[in-house]
């Protein structure tokens, strides 16, 4: 009964130390490649670097295959800022 109370505390403590860094868990890059392929095609984004953003896309689908999510995310962050996302 001890060794099962003891495994109860840890497995309570670990995730209180895990909770945080499970919830700032990158977004899958494939939602937000979604959304940057929507931003490039909605017509209130008309005046943007074309040639920069199909850059940041392209790199951005390289690491999101590459399963580098954070790196997709930030190259996708960067192409939707060029278009006021």
């Amino acid at each position: 009964m001890k060794n099962v109370m003891q495994i109860a505390a840890l497995c309570a403590a670990s995730f209180f130390v895990a909770g945080p860094a499970l919830a700032a868990a990158p977004v899958p890059c494939e939602n937000m490649l979604k959304e940057v392929k929507a931003a490039a095609k909605d017509p209130k984004h008309a005046a943007f670097d074309k040639e920069k953003f199909d850059d940041l896309q392209s790199k951005g689908i390289e690491r999101c295959k590459a399963d580098d999510d954070a790196g997709a995310d930030a190259l996708f962050t960067e192409a939707l800022k060029l278009v006021g996302k």
